[in-house]
């Protein structure tokens, strides 16, 4: 009992440590590209010394397959972030599903049930009220349309990287392959944003404190927190915990940078998460293994 509270809580806390990753990025007065190349860089570093084993799965073309993809949604995520505001670019993510279900029976051969269909209704419907909803510019969130598009981009790369990540998974079940997926696709976020970055060394001190902290922590910790926890924790329960990131990213933005989304954005992105936790318990096994 207190080895499985002890893995739950590793995921918990990677979920929370995602979570922060729009406040982080936000907190800096780099360009998207800047954090976007140079959090990817370090995070690529810091998950190949935190998970060797899946240093040998890099030389595999299915891997880098799935990188790219991941590299996608990682440079969105943060383009989306700049653009416009956390809870929108973390919201309209969390959309990935909808897509996923709908890849599922052309790529991997996954029927759509009854349920699943209300379920992505429902994801629409968030996601079209988000849309909907216009944001204010401000200085965190300066072209919240472009953002917003960007975002709804980002749920799309994310749906095909969990596509990816199952396709890999079905022949590893030590999650190690796809584990060389994020730190593949890390690698080409970096050479993604090369071209657009300004000079690294005319940024400021702090900035670079921000980003060790995205590559490392809030990257590399956790995933080495989530790959641990994974290992003792039912499929139910970790992408229950995994709605931490969604639910706390808007507010750690709001308390660090007073940025308040809309009316409109909070009511699509609590129908994301409601839809999304619904969904979840309805689809959790009559018997757990754990």
């Amino acid at each position: 009992m207190t080895s499985q509270i002890s893995m739950r809580l590793h995921i918990a806390a990677a979920a929370i440590l995602f979570s922060t990753g729009g406040a982080a990025i936000k907190a800096t007065e780099a360009t998207g590209w800047n954090v976007s190349g140079l959090r990817a860089g370090i995070a690529c570093l810091a998950l190949l010394l935190f998970l060797p084993g899946a240093v040998a799965r890099l030389r595999s073309a299915r891997v880098w397959a799935v990188a790219v993809p991941y590299a996608a949604t990682v440079t969105l995520f943060v383009l989306s972030s700049k653009y416009t505001t956390a809870a929108n670019a973390i919201f309209l993510q969390n959309t990935a599903p909808f897509y996923v279900l709908l890849l599922g029976p052309l790529l991997l051969k996954e029927a759509v049930r009854r349920g699943d269909l209300l379920y992505m209704a429902s994801l629409a419907l968030g996601l079209l009220v988000i849309v909907l909803g216009r944001e204010p510019v401000r200085l965190t969130a300066t072209n919240p349309e472009l953002g917003n598009a960007l975002a709804v981009c980002g749920g799309l790369s994310w749906a095909l990287t969990i596509v990816g990540m199952r396709w890999l998974s079905r022949e590893d079940a030590t999650a190690n392959t796809s584990l060389a997926a994020v730190i593949a696709g890390n690698c080409l976020a970096l050479i993604l944003a090369i071209p657009s970055m300004s000079w690294p060394g005319l940024l400021a001190p702090g900035d670079w404190l921000i980003f060790g902290y995205l590559g490392v922590v809030q990257i590399g910790l956790a995933y080495v927190l989530l790959t641990r926890g994974m290992r003792s924790v039912s499929a139910f329960n970790t992408a229950l915990l995994l709605l931490i990131d969604p639910v706390l990213t808007p507010l750690w933005v709001w308390w660090f940078l007073r940025e308040a989304p809309g009316w409109m954005s909070l009511l699509g992105g609590a129908v994301i998460i409601t839809a999304t936790a619904l969904h979840i318990f309805a689809d959790r096994p009559t018997k757990p293994n754990r």
